[in-house]
């Protein structure tokens, strides 16, 4: 059974763009970048999330380009409520501090 990532890649390119802003291309460094603070974050110890990494981005950015409640992104990706906030909460702390992403400033738009 293919994960909700999986599924969006599959998706054409303009309508992937259309949905979560950006390229496939942007999102899977993106998931790369995670990948790595997930196993360093782990690296000895620590209690594992029930989604994989791509999911937790997944859920991410559907808190930013949609902005549903976390209720509603527990219910949908079968977590906690408080566990769907502190993965968005991860997940943009991770991006920020990788330097790599960032938002256009008002002179780009």
């Amino acid at each position: 059974m293919k994960n909700k990532f999986e599924k969006a890649l599959e998706m054409r390119d303009e309508q992937f763009h259309r949905l979560f802003g950006f390229s496939k291309k942007t999102m899977q460094r993106m998931v790369e970048i995670l990948q790595e603070a997930y196993a360093a974050k782990h690296k000895r110890r620590g209690r594992h999330s029930k989604l994989d990494v791509a999911d937790m981005l997944m859920l991410a950015c559907k808190y930013w380009r949609e902005y549903v409640t976390f209720l509603s992104l527990a219910h949908e990706f079968g977590v906690a409520e408080s566990t769907a906030h502190d993965i968005t909460i991860w997940v943009e702390n991770v991006l920020i501090k990788s330097g790599e992403f960032g938002l256009p400033g008002k002179k780009n738009c």
